[in-house]
């Protein structure tokens, strides 16, 4: 995540989707499943595309290079890479 803007956590990533800023939408393969579904569903009336991370919200706190646990991700502004084309 060198450029580019995202948001990180449940509110805010539906916050995004209701405002209809997030492009692509990142989920945990532990986020609970209420709040999963809740997303997914949100990302559909959006129609913005949702990726699932092979992988547990520490590990996806890793890849964003935090400190703590990341159990959905929002792409709001994909920057110079091309993040969105590659996961559709």
């Amino acid at each position: 995540m060198k450029s580019g803007k995202y948001t990180l956590g449940y509110k805010t990533v539906l916050r995004s989707l209701r405002t209809s800023k997030g492009k692509l939408i990142i989920i945990s393969n532990n986020c609970p499943p209420l709040q999963r579904s809740e997303i997914e569903y949100y990302a559909m009336l959006a129609k913005v595309g949702v990726h699932h991370f092979n992988g547990n919200n520490v590990d996806l706190g890793t890849a964003c290079g935090k400190y703590y646990r990341v159990s959905v991700l929002s792409v709001t502004d994909p920057g110079d890479s091309d993040i969105i084309k590659t996961v559709e």
